[in-house]
């Protein structure tokens, strides 16, 4: 795992800002779907049930932030 610099996270959210600052909120939401769509043929199980998808995760940070475990 790649331990980022914050010198690397300014290149990161620099290149964030400019490479989608042109696009409008339809354009932005018109390439959402687009990724979607073609995550749902790279997999047709994707976003079947995301909660389940998300209970490790969940889990994880739970954890790391010294929570206790959900029921």
């Amino acid at each position: 795992m790649i331990r980022p610099t914050q010198r690397w996270r300014e290149f990161e959210a620099a290149y964030r800002r400019e490479a989608y600052r042109h696009l409008s909120y339809r354009e932005a939401l018109s390439l959402f779907e687009a990724l979607w769509a073609e995550a749902c043929e790279l997999d047709p199980r994707f976003g079947e049930d995301w909660r389940e998808d998300l209970a490790t995760d969940i889990a994880v940070a739970r954890g790391i932030n010294g929570l206790p475990p959900t029921a």
